[in-house]
């Protein structure tokens, strides 16, 4: 996490890509239990305003970064507060809204009242997140090969050049 952005700072950014200030906190440092409520007093602040109308004004982050942030969270967050609430049985909504259900796809209660979730799918996560890095990985290895093959282009347009004009490169 970066020391020289106040907490408040990171808050914005995340809120502005997010959208949602439970979840905005959590990600700017807050503890879990207060964060919605940290979230909604650095939401009204005038710094947290300043924060966001200078971060509005620059161009938004690409989509694939977004994803790729989704699925590094999905592969590799933890899904602790989904088994809280498999084993507290309840969920009713001060109990949920305590809660980081992120990795939860599907929720219900069967008939004898217990509660089924059912989790994203870590491994799936992964294999996308691999994909991903090796398009980053491919269009890294292209970029190469064209400067390589431009500098290339260009040292035998000198050579040819030298050619013409009868000097001999030694």
């Amino acid at each position: 996490m970066n020391s020289s952005i106040s907490r408040t700072g990171r808050f914005a950014r995340w809120y502005l890509a997010l959208g949602n200030i439970r979840e905005a906190a959590l990600r700017a440092g807050c503890p879990p239990d207060s964060a919605a409520e940290d979230g909604l007093q650095m939401l009204h602040s005038p710094q947290c305003r300043r924060a966001l109308a200078k971060l509005a004004a620059q161009p938004p982050l690409p989509v694939k970064a977004l994803v790729i942030a989704g699925l590094t969270r999905l592969a590799f967050g933890d899904a602790n507060d989904a088994a809280k609430l498999v084993f507290s049985g309840s969920c009713d909504p001060d109990t949920l809204s305590g809660f980081d259900l992120f990795h939860v796809t599907n929720m219900k209660i069967d008939k004898t009242g217990n509660v089924e979730i059912k989790l994203a799918d870590r491994l799936g996560a992964m294999v996308r997140l691999l994909e991903c890095a090796g398009d980053s990985d491919a269009n890294a290895a292209s970029a190469a090969l064209l400067r390589a093959l431009q500098s290339a282009a260009t040292v035998q347009e000198v050579d040819a050049d030298d050619a013409e004009s009868g000097e001999i490169l030694s």
